[in-house]
């Protein structure tokens, strides 16, 4: 499966460091709005080169904090679809192309276009959660 990775600016960081014991919770609530804003352009995206049908698998994860004490929230697919086969397999075909079938990106274009999007939606979630 493709893997997007979005760097946070170091300013936003420094004033999520400042949330103390609340840190955790600011951190999974901005990722959510900031993944929000990159699902549903990717949605759009991919429903713009197939149609309708496989954007419905595609979701958000929790907002989890991994082994090195990052914060991640991870855009995929759900499987198995009802015939059995994988959706993450099926958007990589799409995304990338085969012998015989061109590619029609719908993951890389939407990181590029949602990135600004994306960071203005976290840093106003971060200034509003810091107000409270």
């Amino acid at each position: 499966m493709a893997k997007v990775d979005v760097k946070m600016p170091e300013e936003f960081l420094l004033k999520l460091s400042k949330l103390g014991a609340n840190t955790d919770a600011v951190a999974e609530k901005v990722l959510k709005a900031g993944g929000e804003v990159v699902l549903k352009r990717t949605q759009s995206n991919l429903s713009a080169v197939i149609g309708s049908g496989l954007e419905s698998a595609l979701g958000l994860t929790p907002a989890k904090m991994d082994r090195d004490g990052n914060h991640n929230i991870k855009l995929g697919f759900s499987d198995p679809r009802s015939d059995g086969g994988s959706n993450a397999m099926l958007a990589n075909l799409i995304e990338y192309g085969k012998h015989g079938q061109p590619a029609k990106p719908f993951l890389k274009p939407a990181k590029s276009a949602s990135r600004a999007e994306c960071i203005r939606v976290m840093s106003q979630t971060l200034e509003e959660e810091i107000q409270k």
